[in-house]
C-alpha cells in the first residue's frame, strides 16, 4: 500500500511494474501519459526505513482503537460537543514512558485529562485492550480507500479475515 505518486516512482525506477490500472484515469507528465496504477508489484527488493513502518499518528492510533476510548467506551460520534478523541501514554512521558504502539491508546479528552500523568493501575483505569501494534494493511486502510481490485488481492494474499478487519475500520472511519 504505497500513494499513486509513490507508486509512480517505483514504476519509472523499473523497481515496479504495474499488475492492475484504473482503466479510465491516466496519469500524464510533459511527454508520458501511464495508466493509473491500482496493484503494483515489485520487481526487486525495495528497502522501507524500519521508523517508517512504525511511526505512531493519531489517524492510525484511532483506527485501531476503533475510534472508542478505550477507558470509558465512548465512541468518537459519543461525545459530547467540546470533546475530542486523544492520545494518552499508558506509561506517561513524563515518566520514562515512549511514544511506541505497546504504551499508547485513544482516549476521549475527558478520560485523558482525568488519568493526567498517573499510571492506569494509580488511578483505576485500565484500557479495555492491550495495544499493539496494528499490521501494516490496516493502517495503510486507515487513510484511504482500497478499489475493489485492490480488496480482491488483500483478499488473496492476506485472508479473508484481514478484509473483514479492514471492511470494519472503513465502517467505523464513515461514522466519525
Amino acid at each position: 500500500m504505497v500513494p499513486l505518486r509513490r507508486a509512480l516512482r517505483l514504476v519509472i525506477d523499473g523497481k515496479a511494474e504495474i499488475v492492475e490500472a484504473d482503466s479510465h484515469a491516466v496519469v500524464r507528465s510533459e511527454r508520458q501519459a501511464f495508466p493509473r496504477p491500482a496493484v503494483i508489484r515489485l520487481t526487486r527488493y525495495v528497502h522501507v526505513p524500519r521508523r517508517f513502518r512504525r511511526q505512531v499518528t493519531n489517524t492510525f492510533l484511532f483506527a485501531r482503537d476503533d475510534y472508542q476510548c478505550q477507558y470509558c467506551g465512548r465512541k468518537a460520534n459519543e461525545l459530547k460537543p467540546r470533546e475530542s478523541l486523544t492520545r494518552d501514554h499508558l506509561i506517561p512521558m513524563s515518566r520514562g514512558g515512549t511514544n511506541e504502539w505497546s504504551n499508547v491508546v485513544t482516549a476521549c479528552s475527558s478520560c485523558n485529562t482525568k488519568k493526567a500523568n498517573r499510571m492506569p493501575n494509580e488511578i483505576g483505569m485500565q484500557p479495555l485492550h492491550t495495544p499493539v501494534e496494528p499490521h501494516f494493511v490496516h493502517l495503510s486502510w486507515a487513510v484511504r480507500r482500497l478499489t475493489p481490485i485492490q480488496a480482491q488481492y488483500i483478499r488473496t494474499f492476506y485472508g479473508e479475515d484481514t478484509l473483514r478487519e479492514l471492511e470494519k475500520i472503513e465502517g467505523a472511519s464513515l461514522a466519525v
